[in-house]
């Protein structure tokens, strides 16, 4: 095979991965970016706000205090609200009630077996019946808050590997541009 098609080919598929390579930029910026701004603007809309410090639980108070007063609009924020705020208020109503932290499936069955026996005290069937609620809104907001995160999180490694993506692109680009401009300086026949 003659050095100048070779070199004319691997220079033609370097253009051609730095083409593809640059679509791929374009798409996953575009993927990123969609993602990101979608996250904050549904975010936003449900207006959700860190309290200031008084409200904040005792075990992530120093972990909150970064967001203290701030709107929840991130992916980052959204995980912490729902893991170190909403998830902390839920662990402490249920040790009230239930002397430990409990999850809803847990609650649900006991608020039952209270329910079917005949000698439950009504006051404490309430309290159940309101953990019981309380834990479901909670687990069921920590949900989409946690969704918005993951989304978030996906929009950032889109524009990660956007970045990632037009840095090989140009660097193929620059690699196709060099086969080419070899080609002038190959003897015509040269082999390989």
């Amino acid at each position: 095979m003659k050095r100048r098609t070779f070199d004319k080919l691997v220079s033609f598929v370097g253009l051609g991965l730095a083409v593809l390579l640059f679509i791929f930029a374009g798409l996953l910026n575009f993927g990123g970016g969609f993602a990101s701004e979608n996250v904050r603007t549904q975010l936003a809309n449900q207006n959700i706000a860190f309290p200031i410090e008084a409200g904040l639980p005792a075990n992530t108070k120093d972990q909150l205090l970064k967001w203290a007063g701030m709107q929840v609009v991130s992916g980052e924020m959204a995980r912490d609200y729902s893991d170190l705020f909403i998830l902390e208020h839920m662990n402490a109503s249920a040790t009230a009630v239930m002397g430990k932290p409990a999850t809803y499936s847990e609650v649900s069955s006991a608020y039952i077996t209270a329910q079917r026996s005949s000698g439950t005290d009504p006051e404490q069937l309430q309290k159940l019946s309101d953990l019981r609620d309380s834990l479901f809104m909670g687990n069921t907001l920590r949900g989409m808050l946690l969704t918005a995160y993951a989304f978030g999180t996906l929009g950032v490694i889109a524009g990660y590997a956007a970045i990632a993506a037009l840095a090989g692109g140009i660097l193929f680009l620059l690699l196709a541009i060099a086969g080419l401009m070899h080609i002038r300086r190959t003897p015509e026949d040269a082999t390989i």
